[in-house]
């Protein structure tokens, strides 16, 4: 699945010639070639060296402000950057480069400007300075700046600023849509989601009427679905409080303005804002919760389908796991690879809550529900959290450090904290979100309890009650 990453080169770029709403030809070409193209229309080659590269910084980091923030891409358009000079870089088609252009963007072009404390590429605007003037870099007043002696970055730093600096050696990489390839929606978890969750958060300043988002973890949950909801009701798109490409892009493009990300006074996007937390996909030798989620779902479906065989649900990526998930592949007619991509997490999960739509979730004392499909924290607000509150109430009678709650339906501090001591009670990562693994901990221990509860002193395996 596609998702926030840091900046990168694009092996080639397509440049739309004309005005964006106009209808005109798309050419794509090597990012090398675009910026040698760009640069020979823009600047004489007979310049100070030190002006020419600092002129070529500023088009190379303009371009990939351009495609960093899909600026076109996210308003519908199949190109990348235009020629209009309007709004754009001037591009002539099928011109010729010169030499000692050509040479300086061989060796610079993977190098780029960014903002200190920031990762996107800076949006370097400039003008010629003598028919056109504008904040930013005046390409004909480098010329004088490198005539008295100034470095190319030092020519940068004049128009830009002091608290810039150079990326240099930047991966390159084929360009793709950021929009997630399977839909983003109650109960997925990814770097993807968390990316939608900082966008909207940051949106929701703007438009108060979104609301915000307790945790954005990467885990869509109900609060998610609300801002996402309220996000698509504001901009005119289906209120389904699914993202899909075209939630996707619209949240990309109102982020994009609010953070002013394709002007020269940026807010910028800082590196926290795009770390990647989820793996792409979960194989042999793998543990962890997320083993023990896949886990738990296969342990269901295996009901169900003779083709999948039961697994424990212990957290451990083993040989039994694995062929387990290659069963799986095999009954929905997945590639058999034996380990869980998000193609094969997502027929298993919409499977599972295919079944779960035949269960009335109601609290019966005694009775254990299987997990609801949708994570449960801070915020939540449904009768399943009441359900769970009263698990949670229920063992906290037998085991101290377990605090109880009031059974109100709502996820507020007290459940958060009564989880957390469950989670490191069972020894699990303690997120305070009651995903699969957590839920099947807590209705396990809540059954063992209450089919227990009359046993002597001792008989209760695996716990200290005393």
């Amino acid at each position: 699945m596609n998702g926030p990453r840091v900046p990168f080169i694009p092996e080639f770029i397509t440049v739309h010639l004309g005005a964006p709403d106009t209808p005109a030809e798309n050419v794509t070409l090597t990012f090398p070639d675009y910026i040698k193209n760009v640069a020979s229309s823009e600047i004489f080659p007979t310049w100070p060296e030190s002006a020419l590269r600092a002129n070529i910084y500023a088009q190379i980091s303009f371009a990939l402000n351009r495609v960093y923030t899909e600026f076109y891409r996210a308003r519908g358009y199949n190109f990348d950057i235009t020629n209009s000079t309007a709004t754009d870089q001037s591009f002539v088609a099928g011109r010729d480069y010169f030499e000692n252009i050509g040479q300086i963007v061989d060796e610079i072009f993977s190098n780029y400007v960014v903002r200190d404390g920031f990762i996107e590429p800076l949006f370097t605007a400039y003008c010629d300075g003598v028919e056109v003037t504008c904040p930013g870099l005046s390409q004909w007043g480098t010329v004088e700046l490198a005539r008295q002696g100034l470095t190319p970055f030092e020519i940068l730093q004049y128009y830009y600023g002091e608290d810039i600096s150079i990326v240099r050696n930047a991966p390159i990489m084929s360009i793709d849509g950021t929009a997630p390839e399977i839909p983003l929606r109650l109960g997925s978890a990814s770097d993807a989601v968390r990316s939608i969750q900082i966008r909207l958060n940051r949106i929701s300043d703007n438009y108060p009427s979104i609301p915000k988002i307790a945790i954005p973890d990467g885990v869509f949950s109900f609060d998610t679905e609300d801002s996402v909801r309220r996000f698509q009701e504001v901009f005119s798109l289906t209120p389904d409080g699914v993202v899909g490409p075209a939630t996707w892009y619209r949240i990309q493009l109102i982020y994009n303005a609010v953070k002013r990300l394709n002007e020269l006074n940026s807010e910028g996007i800082k590196l926290d804002e795009v770390t990647q937390q989820y793996e792409r996909e979960l194989s042999e030798g793998d543990t962890g919760v997320e083993v023990n989620n896949v886990q738990y779902l296969i342990a269901y479906l295996a009901q169900f389908y003779d083709t999948i065989p039961a697994v424990a649900v212990d957290g451990i990526y083993g040989s039994d796991t694995a062929n387990a998930v290659r069963s799986v592949q095999r009954t929905f007619d997945l590639p058999i690879t034996g380990a869980v991509d998000y193609a094969t997490w997502d027929v298993m999960y919409r499977t599972y809550l295919g079944f779960l739509e035949a269960i009335p979730f109601k609290y019966i004392e005694g009775n254990v529900l299987p997990y609801p499909g949708i994570p449960l924290r801070l915020g939540s607000e449904s009768e399943v959290v009441r359900i769970l509150q009263e698990y949670i109430n229920y063992i906290a009678n037998f085991i101290p450090e377990i605090p109880s709650v009031s059974p109100t339906g709502y996820f507020g501090t007290q459940t958060q904290a009564a989880v957390i001591a469950l989670q490191n009670f069972f020894g699990i990562e303690p997120t305070a979100t009651v995903g699969a693994a957590t839920w099947d901990a807590i209705t396990n221990l809540y059954s063992d309890l209450y089919n227990g509860n009359r046993l002597n002193e001792g008989q209760f395996p695996g716990y200290n009650i005393g």
